[in-house]
């Protein structure tokens, strides 16, 4: 793992590398928030203006993405890395099927707001990507309750912007500062780190 690294709105994010016990150990206490990119989506195009109820209006997971999601959850369990209900996910259906075949489809709750980082990926004015990534940041300095890690399943960001770009179903952990304290990026783990962790 690299060092831990401090990340306002638009700093740029941890690098990834091996997940080292403590990270692990830490997981299992809570208090972290648990970002992660959607698993493959191969079927089908977003439109340009998706509706949210009908999936063939965008991307979807393909037959490996099924298989990463629901591997995800497994592991999450295997690990015992508890998750505060409900994870977050943002409305596209690549994201709620991920989130919904990992933790559970009654533990998932839609949140417009992961909208607004996916369209950081297209023509966003500056003053936008300023706004959005002042939210992020409100978002993402709030701890989640004692004991238990807030998920939340979106969209990769651009390169060197927020969060960064992330694999299918990496994940960025992030370590809240509390309300108007930031956040900070402990590590970054990938789906194959998280399936080879014991």
């Amino acid at each position: 793992m690299t060092p831990v690294q401090v990340v306002g709105a638009a700093g740029n994010a941890a690098t990834a590398g091996p997940v080292n016990p403590p990270l692990l150990d830490s997981l299992r206490q809570g208090g972290y928030i648990l970002y992660m990119r959607h698993g493959e989506a191969t079927v089908g195009e977003d439109r340009p203006n998706p509706v949210f109820t009908d999936c063939s209006t965008q991307r979807n997971l393909s037959g490996e993405g099924r298989r990463q999601a629901a591997a995800l959850g497994e592991a999450f369990r295997r690990l015992h890395i508890p998750v505060r209900s409900p994870v977050l996910a943002s409305p596209f259906c690549r994201t709620r099927e991920t989130a919904e075949l990992a933790f559970g489809e009654g533990n998932v709750q839609n949140d417009p707001f992961w909208i607004r980082i996916y369209r950081l990926s297209s023509d966003v004015t500056p003053s936008e990507r300023e706004d959005t990534l002042a939210a992020l940041t409100s978002v993402l300095e709030k701890a989640p309750s004692s004991g238990t890690n807030q998920v939340i399943v979106a969209h990769s960001f651009p390169q060197g912007v927020g969060l960064g770009e992330i694999p299918n179903l990496g994940t960025v952990v992030v370590k809240p500062g509390g309300q108007g304290n930031g956040y900070e990026v402990v590590g970054r783990i990938s789906l194959a780190e998280l399936l080879s962790l014991r």
